[in-house]
């Protein structure tokens, strides 16, 4: 399976840590001045903190997923991530125990470190996993106040060449892309959900082709109706607060960016019919009686990379897509 094929989110599950802990730079004026990072540009965590973040992650993880407990992975992930596993691990449990539990274990992490004004502040680290394959797991990290704990709020499967190279300042930090017109980019991150969402509806050419774009239009095209059934989506952006996007300036003056989106699918049957759900994770998310029809929603997460916006003819592109279902409601 290739880093840009769209993956099940049972088939690369499971994430990262999070700990409690402000960021603090103390500086000495007339006396010791601590300052939170409201204002002042820091660092968004030391490495020593991110370290530690990420083994709890890790720890905390295995242990939510051993014992199918989405409370205990609500301490530990937030956001996109945090809907699609704690959505998973509560129908599974309905399930029942699907076998032991392959535990993750991350090496030779790399840790992308951000200097940040002002909230929320977000990390990203960059692992091997004991996963099949040599694929590279990005999860991002994000808090919202010094008092919050680190949670992880993205996860991207990545190739080792298909992660591009960031810019960095002078001290070896990488740089935040800002939102709206200030970030420099095609388009803006805090306008990636909303303009993706209208591209699976009407078209556009903000996007490179691909699955997940053009491909994923022509085969809801092809399926959208028949005789039996009539079958209608329904696009959503994810939006801040609860789902805010994070992006890091690449060396070639565009980013790559995580963000976020929600996918509703209604399949209604002809009368006479009555709605087959044979997938048992729908099964054990179901609200209501499918009399007639089964509307699934899952939330997607997605990095993709963005040209500048003074770049002609570039477009967004897809790296990695992995989405989960997250409920289910027959009518």
């Amino acid at each position: 399976m290739t880093a840009r094929r769209a993956r099940d989110v049972r088939g690369v599950r499971r994430l990262v840590a999070a700990t409690a802990g402000g960021v603090a730079l103390t500086t000495v004026l007339s006396g010791c001045v601590t300052v939170h990072g409201e204002q002042a540009i820091v660092p968004a965590v030391s490495k020593k903190e991110a370290r530690e973040t990420l083994d709890s992650f890790v720890k905390t993880n295995n242990e939510a997923n051993t014992k199918l407990d989405p409370k205990l992975n609500s301490t530990i992930e937030t956001g996109v991530l945090g809907a699609i596993d704690q959505a998973t691990l509560k129908g599974t449990k309905k399930i029942g125990t699907p076998g032991e539990y392959d535990k993750l274990h991350l090496s030779d992490t790399r840790f992308l470190i951000p200097k940040q004004a002002g909230w929320p502040k977000f990390f990203v680290a960059d692992s091997a996993t004991n996963r099949e394959g040599n694929d590279r797991w990005l999860f991002v990290f994000e808090r919202n106040s010094s008092k919050e704990d680190w949670k992880a709020s993205y996860l991207s499967v990545l190739g080792p060449d298909e992660i591009p190279n960031f810019a960095t300042d002078k001290d070896g930090y990488v740089k935040p892309v800002p939102t709206g017109s200030r970030s420099g980019l095609a388009v803006a991150p805090d306008k990636l959900s909303k303009t993706y969402t209208r591209f699976l509806k009407d078209g556009g050419d903000e996007f490179a082709p691909g699955p997940h774009t053009s491909g994923w239009r022509q085969q809801r095209e092809a399926v959208a109706s028949n005789e039996r059934m009539r079958t209608e989506y329904i696009d959503l952006p994810a939006l801040p607060p609860q789902f805010a996007p994070f992006g890091l300036e690449t060396d070639d003056g565009g980013a790559l960016v995580f963000f976020g989106s929600q996918h509703h699918v209604k399949q209604t049957v002809a009368a006479g019919y009555t709605p087959q759900v044979k997938n048992k994770l729908a099964k054990a998310l179901m609200e209501g009686k499918p009399k007639q029809s089964v509307t699934h929603v899952r939330m997607s997460q997605q990095a993709v990379t963005v040209p500048p916006a003074d770049e002609s003819g570039a477009k967004v592109t897809f790296l990695n897509r992995i989405t989960g279902l997250t409920s289910v409601k027959g009518s």
